[in-house]
């Protein structure tokens, strides 16, 4: 199975981060802990323990990991150290350079006991040769890709915004349908929150609850809900992207409202929301999920305004009740004002929302380090 656990990068000096991103494949479970430059590495295992010594430091941290060939993991200077669930038994250790928005990076394999490398005997083997690096999971061992959570906003008994040139619902899932593809076309294992215009449920609360626990386990690697913007000022427009949290200064609660289900509905959504992010701010480990959010966002964001050209409203936060879970890296991509008369007749072209999903998808992918 595939699993993302997050761990908290607490403070950390610019372009490193002592909490690594951790996914599980077939035959292996992948560890990438992002560094400053690129270094050496040299790696022994010992039992169920993994030392990676660096040419460089990186700030102290530690924690447990609940994913199957992880158990735990700790950064002391220069030393990685992991420690392996039963089963697993040996590592594959490199260091990849910095490309594609990604800094360098220190990716660390933990291998089952049938596909690691059996040590070798002295007599048997010739010694290995000082300059080897360790390699990348055998070409012919089937990798799966981490998987994936598309929400398509709205839909069924909730059409969203409507305007002359759009209906959001609709918008929304052909827009994710596409996301999709484009993901799958690079291996990735996407579940959709809904493939037709249908509600998971009557009830708005429970609907919402419903698509967001299709995300609140350790096989997603990433939640994506998205939806069209609307405002009572017809010039607004632009793209924005939000990750969970309280909302920034200033900002107006009825975006959040209207997305939690709009009325008096939406308005107590929003404040159940609001009082999670509130009580979860002390929470090291949802510190790490939104910090992991936050980065998604930023990737999406950017890649949404270079491919359309349109307004950069920036990565925002904001209550809202699809995103709020904690185990998960999860944004919410409003991808234009469907109210604007640009923005909305840009909205209903085929050609367009094309462009608008092809972006999210290779924003995805590099966030996943997919290629």
């Amino acid at each position: 199975m595939k699993r993302l656990i997050l761990l908290a990068p607490l403070l950390l000096a610019p372009g490193a981060s002592a909490a690594p991103r951790v996914w599980a494949h077939d035959g292996y479970t992948r560890a990438v802990f992002d560094l400053p430059r690129v270094t050496t590495a040299s790696s022994a295992v010992k039992g169920q323990t993994v030392t990676v010594k660096l040419g460089l430091s990186l700030p102290a941290a530690s924690g447990k990991l609940t994913v199957t060939g992880l158990s735990a993991y700790s950064v002391s200077g220069s030393t990685v150290t992991l420690t392996l669930t039963p089963g697993f038994s040996g590592a594959r250790v490199e260091v990849l350079p910095a490309g594609g928005g990604q800094p360098a990076r220190l990716v660390v394999d933990a291998l089952r006991a049938s596909a690691a490398v059996t040590p070798a005997q002295p007599a048997a083997t010739p010694t290995p040769k000082p300059a080897a690096a360790v390699t990348r999971p055998a070409s012919t061992a089937k990798v799966t890709r981490p998987r994936v959570v598309l929400d398509a906003g709205h839909g069924g008994n909730d059409p969203g915004m409507q305007s002359r040139w759009v209906r959001e619902s609709s918008v929304n899932l052909d827009v994710a349908l596409r996301v999709r593809r484009e993901l799958q076309q690079h291996g990735v294992d996407v579940v959709m929150t809904r493939e037709t215009d249908r509600h998971l449920h009557a009830n708005k609360a429970t609907d919402l609850d419903l698509r967001s626990r299709l995300a609140k386990n350790d096989d997603t690697a990433a939640f994506i809900s998205i939806h069209v913007n609307a405002s009572t000022n017809p010039a607004a427009h632009g793209v924005e992207t939000y990750y969970f949290g309280q909302p920034m200064p200033g900002r107006s609660r009825s975006l959040a409202i209207q997305e939690n289900g709009g009325g008096s509905v939406g308005q107590q959504l929003t404040q159940q929301a609001t009082n999670s992010a509130q009580s979860l701010l002390g929470d090291l480990l949802v510190q790490a999920k939104l910090a992991f959010s936050r980065q998604l966002a930023q990737k999406v964001q950017a890649s949404l305004v270079k491919a359309t050209g349109a307004l950069n409203r920036g990565v925002l936060t904001d209550a809202f009740y699809v995103i709020r879970n904690p185990t998960t890296p999860a944004i919410l991509i409003e991808i234009g004002f469907g109210s604007n008369p640009v923005e909305g007749a840009k909205l209903s072209q085929e050609a367009y929302r094309e462009r608008i999903a092809v972006s999210i998808a290779r924003a995805i992918l590099d966030f996943l380090n997919t290629k």
